[in-house]
């Protein structure tokens, strides 16, 4: 009979259903790390405070199918912190060593593709508490005329801190108050934001000549001790001052040693004294010793301003500075301006002719010029006359005026700049005057107008300058967009008017500009022309890479496209399978070359299934797109939010895990016949293998096997591969972890972090059956655990003596972060007693304040037998369960819970009867067995029974 009986059964049909799982992401983040407070007043506005220095841990908890992709961005922070500028792909942010710039709104968004992103944010708060400064201020006032003089002193004390600190200010060990005499007053200056505390002491007396501490606090917040500062006031403290043993302007000359002090004329306490340099760091080998600082071979590109600062708290920082000066010239430049009044741009006869004459110099002001005409000193006169700083020309340059110009001015002039009496060589420029000095014209050279050069290579861009003198050429760029040449700089000058180049990239193309310069040369209009630079460069093809999945039989079209290059067009393209060459496509003419290539497939077979590369060329480059052809199946997406996927009797030590999954795009390919599973225990190589038959596997379809013989509490490495008419499909592994702490024992005397309420009138007693009084009341409580061994624990509430009617024992489950919108809280109880008081389950909201509802209640005697609830809960914020046992009218009033376990999801419909033994099955093959059939099949089986 039991032969005929498994016969039927293995005939009874199953039926699968998609069971449309694919859900939109969801969101949740829960805190760990060194956090000092977590504020959970409101969900929305939710701030994480820490101290800086320590670790940051965020995690973001998802749930949806697919997996989420977390991201994790910020902002409202200091413009210093590059956080928000990038993204860390994970579920878990962490930061070492957090610093106050990192401090702002950090957001996790969570996404798969299946409705619009889950984004949730959290507000991180910085706290610290830095070393406070303490500056003195002193002011004298006549009073009453002559008579007498008022001395008051300002003590200033300042931090930086989060939150605002808190100031105490002490004469020595006496703590001050505001007003606690006429003599002192503490305040907050306007605009400080917290940050500053003052204390005034009017009309200084003898007894305020003493010590005062300034000590802040944050009141201790993240462990944050008090810091303190001490100032001795004396009738000697004073400003620091100073003076230097040189000018403040010091013009040195190349090569010298240069030496500066700085020195203290008073202050008390003593002043501390730094040298600086602007701009930029002291010279190398500069070296600084209290007030002294030696410059040894001073060079032209130390000049600058040298800044001598004492310091001593008292009063404001006393500075002094040199503007250090070393002689130097370069850049000797010329112009020839012909007749401005006339707008001639020509030199002219019987016009008048300036030539001026320009160096850069160190200092400006102190350069002389002097004028030579065919190597003899120029003689001054009515025709010939010599100005300086002419305001149409850069400061101090020296012009030659030639008035009613004869042909007897006619030859070669220079122009000599240089100082006097100092060992710098002077810096001369020539100009040669005469009927062939004409100014310039610019053109491109033939042939020229137009460079085409290909990427990386080398370029030259040409202007030809005519005209004598020629003037350099000054290239720029005429496109907006690009206003900088490669080089970085806005204009380039080139002597010979030839730009070059090196390694052009493609972002180089365009209209260049080139024109003459006013200086060394005719200062009149730019002459300009422009040259156009056309950099080629390989094309950009799309799909880089692109996988095709087909099922057998099937046509498949590959199209590879041009994005992008130069020239914008496909020259030639050609298709490989495998590496090796396929038929050329038909010739495409020259005017219709399209910008993609194709290629067509007839069917998709075994034997055309594989790798066809396309390397599409423009005559400059190539670029290929790469298609993986297959009838693979995709791989399978793990299904992440099983409700306690973990399994596990209390005293066993195997565990079952219930894997779930659904299939990526199974229409996509040809049907999966089964899956090949195979599973590892980490740190071990040898894994079991086992195949899994399917029958049609729709979209969205969830499927299940359950895992046994796990060993606790080990985890497991698990590898799902589909198949089809085709082979093996794309493979997914995923680790599974043993996790307990949805379920709670009561095994452990920690009680899984449960705690007893201390504002209730007693306790739950944690006990098993070798630990029970033997003398306790008859007739009440269960003897053993839900499991029936004498070791297993349980909790219950002793209702003898000296309890009474209406006395409450709550215990408190750990705070649970909501990343849920359903829960299902099951759990055992014991109700055996005809003096049984009640037995309430309540849900703690931390929402908005701790808040208390009851969402589950039974009372009276319920017998000898442990007995399952399942009580659906929905907390808005994170929350906590508490389990209350209240003492009925008499003794025997015993009440019992065991083996709570909480839930995301709805609860069950139909509650399991806790006395029936529920076989798991052992293979969870993924269908559901047709409900329709078993009523029928069941009546047939009483029937061959009978």
């Amino acid at each position: 009979m039991e032969v005929t009986c498994l016969l039927l059964l293995a005939l009874i049909p199953f039926h699968c259903r998609g069971q449309g799982v694919y859900a939109p992401a969801q969101a949740q983040i829960v805190h760990a790390g060194q956090a000092c407070v977590v504020k959970e007043d409101n969900i929305s506005e939710r701030v994480y405070t820490i101290r800086e220095g320590d670790t940051l841990m965020l995690q973001c908890l998802v749930t949806g199918h697919p997996r989420p992709q977390v991201r994790w961005t910020k902002t409202a922070g200091s413009a210093s912190d590059k956080f928000q500028e990038t993204s860390v792909f994970n579920e878990t942010l962490r930061i070492e060593r957090i610093a106050r710039t990192q401090g702002g709104r950090y957001y996790c968004k969570a996404e798969n593709g299946v409705g619009v992103p889950a984004i949730k944010s959290i507000r991180v708060d910085v706290q610290y508490l830095d070393e406070p400064v303490l500056t003195v201020h002193q002011t004298v006032s006549d009073v009453r005329g002559n008579f007498y003089q008022e001395k008051t002193v300002f003590l200033r004390c300042t931090v930086n801190s989060n939150p605002p600190a808190r100031f105490i200010w002490k004469r020595g060990s006496d703590t001050l108050s505001h007003s606690q005499d006429n003599g002192v007053d503490i305040y907050e200056p306007l605009y400080t934001q917290g940050e500053t505390k003052v204390l005034k002491l009017k009309n200084l007396r003898p007894q305020d000549y003493a010590s005062y501490t300034c000590q802040v606090s944050v009141r201790n917040v993240c462990g944050i001790p008090d810091k303190a500062i001490t100032f001795r006031l004396t009738n000697t403290t004073a400003p620091p001052a100073l003076k230097l043993s040189v000018n403040e302007t010091l013009v040195v000359n190349p090569g010298e040693n240069v030496t500066v002090q700085c020195l203290l004329t008073g202050g008390d306490p003593l002043p501390q004294l730094q040298w600086s340099h602007g701009p930029g760091p002291l010279p190398l080998g500069a070296l600084a010793q209290g007030g002294t600082l030696s410059i040894p071979s001073v060079q032209a590109r130390d000049s600058g301003y040298y800044n001598c600062t004492a310091t001593n708290n008292v009063g404001n920082p006393a500075k002094k500075t040199v503007n250090l000066l070393v002689r130097s010239m370069k850049n000797a430049t010329f112009q020839i301006t012909p007749d401005v009044i006339k707008e001639s741009e020509n030199i002219q006869l019987g016009q008048d002719l300036k030539l001026s004459c320009h160096v850069d110099a160190v200092p400006q002001e102190k350069v002389t010029y002097q004028w030579f005409k065919n190597g003899k000193p120029a003689r001054m006169s009515k025709r010939l006359l010599v100005t300086r700083n002419d305001p149409e020309l850069p400061a101090v340059t020296s012009s030659l005026e030639l008035i009613d110009l004869h042909f007897s001015d006619y030859g070669t002039y220079l122009c000599m700049a240089s100082f006097p009496g100092a060992p710098v060589p002077d810096l001369s420029v020539e100009v040669n005057i005469s009927s062939e000095t004409v100014p310039p014209t610019i053109s491109v050279p033939k042939g020229r107008a137009v460079v085409t050069v290909r990427e990386g290579s080398p370029a030259e861009l040409q202007c030809e300058v005519r005209g004598k003198p020629r003037p350099p050429v000054l290239w720029s760029r005429v496109d907006k967009e690009a206003a900088l040449l490669p080089s970085g700089l806005p204009l380039e000058e080139t002597p010979d008017g030839k730009l070059r180049l090196e390694r052009v990239s493609r972002d180089m193309s365009g209209t260049y500009r080139c024109q003459t310069a006013r200086y060394n040369g005719f200062n009149v209009r730019p002459r300009e022309a422009q040259v156009q630079l056309n950099v080629q460069f390989p094309p950009e093809v799309e799909p880089s890479s692109q996988d095709v999945r087909q099922a057998l039989g099937r046509p498949v079209l590959l199209r590879c496209s041009l994005l992008r290059g130069s020239p914008q067009r496909i020259a030639s393209a050609v298709w490989r399978f495998k590496g090796q060459l396929l038929p050329p496509p038909p010739v495409v003419p020259a005017a219709e070359a399209p910008d993609h290539a194709e290629l067509h497939l007839d069917a998709v077979t075994r034997d055309s299934s594989g790798s066809y590369e396309c390397s599409v060329s423009n005559d400059v480059g190539s670029a290929a797109c790469l298609f993986q052809v297959s009838a693979k199946a995709y791989s399978p997406e793990f299904y992440f939010d099983t409700p306690n996927p973990t399994r596990s009797h209390k005293l066993s030590k195997n565990y079952s895990y219930v894997l779930q999954w659904t299939q990526r795009e199974p229409d996509a390919v040809d049907p999966v016949l089964n899956y090949r599973l195979s599973v590892r225990q980490l740190n071990q190589h040898n894994a079991v293998v086992k195949a899994i038959p399917v029958r049609r596997v729709e979209k969205g379809q969830l499927l299940e096997y359950i895992l046994t013989d796990l060993r606790v509490p080990h985890s497991y490495e698990v590898r799902l591969t589909p198949y089809t008419t085709f082979g093996a499909g794309d493979m997914a592994s995923r680790i599974i972890h043993y996790t307990e702490h949805n379920t709670c024992h009561f095994e452990d005397e920690k009680i899984c972090g449960y705690t007893q309420d201390l504002t209730d009138n007693f306790d739950w007693t944690r006990q098993n059956a070798l630990t029970q009084n033997p003398k306790r009341s008859p007739n009440t409580g269960p003897p053993t655990d839900i499991s029936g061994t004498p070791e297993g624990y349980y909790m219950f509430i002793e209702t003898s003596r000296p309890r009474e009617l209406g006395d409450r024992a709550r215990l408190v489950s750990p705070l649970y972060n909501a990343s849920a919108k359903f829960y299902c809280v099951s759990f055992f109880y014991h109700m055996y007693g005809k003096h049984i008081g009640s037995l309430n389950l309540l849900v703690r909201s931390r929402n908005k304040g701790a808040l208390d509802t009851h969402a589950w209640s039974l009372s009276g005697n319920k017998g000898n037998v442990w007995q399952q609830a399942h009580v659906p809960i929905n907390p808005s914020g994170p929350f906590q369960i508490i389990f209350e046992g209240v003492r009925g009218s008499g003794y025997l009033g015993d009440i019992a819970i065991d083996d709570v376990t909480l839930k995301k999801g709805e609860c069950p419909r139909k509650q399991m009867d806790p006395n029936k033994v529920v076989v798991m099955p052992g293979s969870g093959a993924p269908c559901q067995s047709s409900p329709q059939l078993w009523g029928p099949m069941a009546i047939f089986l009483l029937a061959l029974q009978r």
